[in-house]
Parts: C-alpha cells; sequence; structure tokens
C-alpha cells in the first residue's frame, strides 16, 4: 500500500480504514429455503431465489458487489458468520443468541408461517395450540429457530430432534421414527413439490409467525456505521416500495419452472 494511502486510512480512523476494505461482500442462507433460496442447478455454488434476488437489488442500492453462494447446510452458514467467513445472511429469525454474533437489519423484510407437517395418514394429531405437541416426538433441522417463544416452550416442554436437513428430517417423518416436523410452509410444500412426495401433509395452523431479518457478521470487514446506515435506508426504502413481494412472486415461478423440469 502506498505511504500516502496509508497515512490517510491512519487519519480518517478505524471505521473509514475498515470501509476502505470492503470492495465486495458475500452473502448465504438456508439452501433448503424454496422459494427463498436453493441451490442453482446450473452452477450449485450460488443460490437462488426471492432472497438472492433480494440480494441484487441491495447490492445496488448500498454501491458493493454481493456474490450469493452456497456455504453448506443452515448450521453451518451460521456457523461461518459467526466467524466472519460469511458477510450477510439473506434471511434470519430474530433470537437472543444469535445478536452474540450478528447484527439484525430493521425492518424485516418478510413475514413466514411455521407449520406442523405430519404423515399423510396419521389423522390422530390435531395440531391447535402448543399442548397439542407435548408427548410426542418431533423433528426439525439444526440451528432452526420459530421464535424465542416457542423455542423456549419446546426447550422445556416438548421432544423435538433436529436433524442436518429437511430431507432427513422428511424422512424421519415418512418412517414413523417421528410424529411430527416443524418446519415452515413455503419452503415445506416447494420442497415437497420438488420431490413430489405425496404421503407428508402441513397441518394448517401456524406454529409460529416470524420475521425474516437480514444479517451482517460482527467479524465482517464490511461492518462499519456507515455500511449499516446504508443497508438499513435500503431495507427501508424496500418495505415502502413492497419490493419484496415482487421477488417472492419470481422465486415461485423460477421454482415452478425448475420443478416442471
Amino acid at each position: 500500500m502506498a505511504a500516502g494511502l496509508w497515512l490517510g486510512l491512519l487519519l480518517a480512523g478505524p471505521a473509514q480504514a475498515a470501509e476502505a476494505g470492503c470492495t465486495q461482500m458475500t452473502a448465504s442462507g438456508n439452501p433448503e429455503y424454496p422459494p427463498f433460496l436453493w441451490r442453482d442447478p446450473d452452477n450449485e455454488n450460488h443460490l437462488i431465489g426471492a432472497n438472492a434476488e433480494l440480494m441484487q437489488w441491495l447490492s445496488k442500492e448500498i454501491g458493493v458487489p454481493i456474490e450469493v453462494q452456497y456455504s453448506g447446510p443452515w448450521g453451518r452458514v451460521q456457523e461461518e458468520t459467526r466467524l466472519g467467513h460469511i458477510d450477510l445472511i439473506a434471511g434470519a429469525f430474530f433470537t437472543q443468541p444469535r445478536t452474540e454474533y450478528m447484527d439484525y437489519f430493521h425492518p424485516a423484510f418478510h413475514e413466514t408461517r411455521s407449520v406442523i407437517w405430519t404423515r399423510g395418514d396419521n389423522d390422530k394429531l390435531k395440531f391447535r395450540r402448543w399442548a397439542d405437541l407435548v408427548g410426542l416426538q418431533g423433528v426439525t433441522v439444526i440451528n432452526n429457530s420459530f421464535g424465542e417463544e416457542f423455542d423456549r416452550y419446546a426447550k422445556d416442554k416438548l421432544r423435538i430432534n433436529q436433524v442436518a436437513s429437511l430431507e432427513q428430517a422428511i424422512q424421519i417423518v415418512q418412517a414413523g421414527r417421528a410424529d411430527y416436523l416443524v418446519y415452515e410452509d413455503s419452503p415445506g410444500q416447494a420442497f415437497l413439490a420438488r420431490r413430489n412426495i405425496t404421503d407428508v401433509k402441513m397441518l394448517g395452523e401456524p406454529v409460529a409467525r416470524e420475521n425474516l431479518y437480514m444479517t451482517l457478521s460482527y467479524r465482517s470487514p464490511c461492518n462499519t456505521p456507515d455500511m449499516r446506515g446504508r443497508i438499513a435506508r435500503a431495507l427501508y426504502k424496500l418495505n415502502r416500495e413492497k419490493t419484496m413481494s415482487g421477488f417472492v412472486d419470481k422465486g415461485i415461478q423460477l421454482w415452478r419452472k425448475q420443478t416442471a423440469k
């Protein structure tokens, strides 16, 4: 680095010096999350879907290129973000433990419904409230959250095992080794449609309604006051102009097109 530039960065202060190193950002998220995110069949190192469209829109708004990359299962994505190997998570529920390693941006960019999934021939499970799950065996994907209130209830009252992937969780339900699966409605429906799975059904009453947030790793070199301000202003614009609904519609159409092949 030239002496003049280095001196300028020192005089500008640590925030500006870090900002100068923020020439691009990496984003990732849950790769089993259609219509929001899934692996690109033409390049499995990248993710596509509604949240990937959001990332490209955000890139233009903040003036920094963003690559939406596949970084492994959802649990691995969170760990990579904790370590600072990923800058942005393109869609995460709020939990207190996650605030230990990443910033959440308000407002949320989308609301989701988490529901109960069970075998198609299981007519005994009637879900209306959380207490209906007491005594039953559940399953979900590792490091998934369904809101702090339900997470606390599940920890204290329910038996829910965690597995590495949605595919594995569904297989456990199909085999009768779990009575139910907790997962979100649209991503679950999309996954079943892609795999042509017809012996698993969704129950209508939601377990929880949760917001999806954009997050930024504390260890990202792009995590500066200026960048946080740029992202926050962009998300306010996104909500004000209701831009996200168009990205979701596009994600649904793309997923259906790929599923039909």
